[in-house]
């Protein structure tokens, strides 16, 4: 028998993918609680609360602060870092997963539903769920004080757009994985930690040695950081965030063209 439904459009694809992923969490978001809402308000708390304290009572940090207390400077680069850990790790093994384990790939793709609309879907899904555990941080950090203006609202959005462009390139990665998965500890261990500790997160790129500088500047979380404390701290400058946005753009540009191509290759075998 054949059906006489037409199939979605290609944007409805993507949108039925994301429910997918929407209904499963809506019944099994306290599994990934700790590690997408708790975790970074863990690091406010210990860096930004905790450890800053000691930092603004030394009075040393000032200048490379911009004048401001560090729990106002850590906060959007917290924002930034909680967005690309979360991408990082909902690209890795869940993507797995969807093609190896549970299979929920091959399930969606033996209907209408191409491997493009699945690749998309699954990086909107990720976008999204970026952004409200985005939007649950920036309601406690402006209980405890590090919120000074609007501009934090634009600090969610560079944080979202640096997580997307990891999560898409992790995610084209993970579609060429055959292997349980230890690939992936190389990302977390050489890639997501070094970026957290050395993208500026903590402490400015220039109070790093000149020859570790340029592997700073290459890291969207770099970037990302740097526009999330633009907006934060609403100290714009046009050309150094116009090149912060067109870096990660290219990166998200790059990372979608992949992932959709390696779905595609993997779930038309």
């Amino acid at each position: 028998m054949t059906s006489s439904l037409a199939p979605p459009g290609y944007g409805r694809g993507v949108l039925i993918v994301v429910e997918h992923f929407w209904t499963w969490y809506r019944r099994n978001w306290r599994a990934t609680a700790v590690s997408s809402v708790l975790q970074p308000l863990l690091f406010l708390l210990a860096f930004g609360v905790g450890f800053g304290s000691l930092v603004d009572r030394g009075g040393g940090a000032a200048a490379a602060t911009g004048g401001v207390s560090y729990l106002v400077y850590l906060a959007p680069a917290l924002l930034a870092v909680s967005a690309v850990q979360s991408a990082a790790f909902e690209s890795t093994y869940p993507v797995l997963s969807g093609f190896k384990w549970q299979r929920i790939y091959h399930a969606m793709t033996a209907g209408p539903i191409t491997p493009g609309q699945v690749a998309l879907g699954h990086l909107a899904w990720v976008a999204a769920k970026m952004a409200g555990s985005g939007a649950i941080y920036i309601v406690v950090i402006a209980l405890v004080g590090g919120v000074t203006g609007p501009g934090i609202v634009v600090s969610l959005l560079a944080a979202v757009l640096t997580g997307a462009a990891v999560a898409s390139l992790v995610t084209a990665f993970a579609a060429t994985v055959e292997t349980e998965g230890g690939a992936f500890n190389v990302i977390f261990r050489f890639v997501v930690i070094p970026m957290t500790l050395f993208s500026g997160t903590f402490f400015p790129v220039d109070r790093l040695p000149a020859v570790v500088r340029p592997l700073a500047w290459v890291s969207p979380l770099w970037h990302g950081t740097e526009l999330a404390r633009m907006a934060a701290l609403g100290r714009w400058t046009l050309f150094p965030a116009l090149g912060h946005l067109a870096y990660l753009s290219a990166l998200l540009a790059v990372g979608v063209v992949l992932a959709t191509r390696l779905f595609t290759r993997r779930l038309a075998r």
